[in-house]
């Protein structure tokens, strides 16, 4: 479990190769779960599942940004308990309400660089419109923000579920993993892939709806007119 905590520090700062070695960490069965999940959000990852998404990217989000957010802002340290606090609340806000997640996900690290841009002392003039603004956009455009998301994650869980499920194939998976850029750029590809399927290819929400009521309005008419033939026919 140290091990496996450990790994996932990593995805803290920007190292590629600590992200791909995640998966020496994961049992063969892990991994494979890892994949079907991860397959099963590039396809049908933006509709209602993505809460299952939100909740877990809420919690990072509170775990990553709390510390970076109440610095920037001037706040003193609460408590060293407070990101994972913020983390838990983020979470069940993101399974509960998944739109909350979309505008915290898209308008904090936006708000950050804004607030950066115009320097330490109107970091507020900075942050503040960016986030609202910026949050905002991202929850009117929540599908195509919550498919982009569930399509990354999901593209991510593939790749490193499959390196752990073939890991007994030693010397082909070292190979492989041995290139991190190279697994981002594949992850990076089922990302655009499932991306693009989901928004181009499946009905959106508002349109699976509207075909199930035809579906169900022609079922009924089949049946009134199948009881309409029954009816002449006793006569």
């Amino acid at each position: 479990m140290d091990g496996l905590l450990q790994a996932l520090q990593a995805y803290q700062t920007f190292n590629p190769q600590g992200w791909v070695s995640l998966y020496r960490l994961l049992p063969m069965w892990v991994g494979i779960v890892c994949a079907a999940v991860g397959l099963g959000l590039l396809l049908f990852g933006g509709g209602s599942a993505f809460r299952a998404v939100a909740g877990p990217v809420g919690g990072l989000i509170g775990l990553f940004w709390t510390a970076t957010v109440t610095a920037k802002l001037g706040l003193p340290e609460l408590t060293p308990r407070l990101p994972s606090f913020v983390a838990a609340v983020l979470a069940l806000l993101g399974f509960a309400f998944p739109v909350v997640v979309i505008f915290l996900g898209v308008g904090i690290p936006l708000g950050l660089l804004a607030g950066q841009l115009v320097g330490r002392n109107d970091f507020l003039l900075g942050f503040v419109p960016a986030l609202l603004i910026t949050g905002l956009i991202g929850a009117v455009f929540q599908r195509v923000v919550a498919t982009v998301v569930a399509s990354a994650v999901g593209a991510w869980l593939l790749v490193i579920g499959a390196l752990a499920a073939l890991n007994q194939f030693g010397g082909l998976v070292k190979a492989v993993a041995n290139q991190p850029w190279g697994v981002i750029i594949a992850a990076g590809l089922f990302a655009v892939a499932g991306s693009v399927y989901q928004l181009a290819v499946r009905p959106s929400p508002e349109e699976a709806e509207r075909l199930r009521a035809e579906r169900e309005r022609l079922k009924l008419r089949k049946a009134e007119e199948k009881a309409l033939e029954k009816r002449w026919g006793a006569k």
